[in-house]
């Protein structure tokens, strides 16, 4: 297959990212490069240019998801007006919260993640991205049990409409202004109390 023409060398690695990603969701990682070459529109020889190895395209694909995350949680707080602490965790909860509101798009999500961990030369990758999320996110300005409720909060409602959702759309919106507005008061919530 010839290279088509228009088309420059990112362009190319998008579709083959897109391509892995579509059918790792499937498949699993034993899909065959080939195959990932043909739902690309490339030849082998033309993916391997770019991925030289199964492993390569695996880590392509992973630090992809990692980067359009963050590359969207990283939008997100720059359109917030203002240098409020807690600007990141707000943009972490929108784009967690965005995202739980497409199921399929959210279990395709879940699949390729899922896939992906148990991949031994990803685990390092992941670590290192998750350590970078612990870090920006506690020095964001919040308490370290905000951070802590948002997060969990924020995966849990991403993860959580999978197997049946317990909570509602109306109550994930409601959870999204609740941790919204939490970031803006910067402490817990006092435990309650038996009157």
């Amino acid at each position: 297959m010839a290279r088509t023409a228009g088309r420059d060398a990112a362009d190319t690695r998008r579709l083959i990212v897109d391509a892995a990603a579509r059918l790792i969701v499937r498949r699993g990682t034993t899909v065959p490069v080939s195959d990932v070459a043909d739902a690309a529109g490339v030849s082998k020889g033309g993916l391997l240019y770019h991925f030289p190895n199964k492993e390569a395209l695996l880590v392509g694909v992973a630090t992809d998801l990692i980067a359009r995350f963050r590359k969207d949680v990283e939008h997100a707080a720059a359109a917030e007006d203002g240098d409020d602490p807690g600007r990141l965790a707000r943009a972490y909860i929108r784009v967690s919260f965005a995202d739980a509101g497409d199921a399929t798009g959210l279990r395709d999500y879940i699949a390729l993640a899922a896939h992906l961990m148990f991949e031994p030369e990803l685990e390092e990758l992941t670590q290192r991205d998750a350590e970078r999320w612990r870090t920006e996110l506690h020095a964001d300005g919040l308490a370290p049990a905000v951070v802590r409720m948002v997060v969990a909060a924020a995966d849990g409602s991403s993860s959580g409409p999978l197997w049946g959702a317990v909570l509602t759309d109306s109550d994930r919106t409601q959870l999204e202004e609740d941790l919204i507005a939490l970031t803006y008061r910067g402490d817990p919530p006092a435990a309650a109390t038996d009157s």
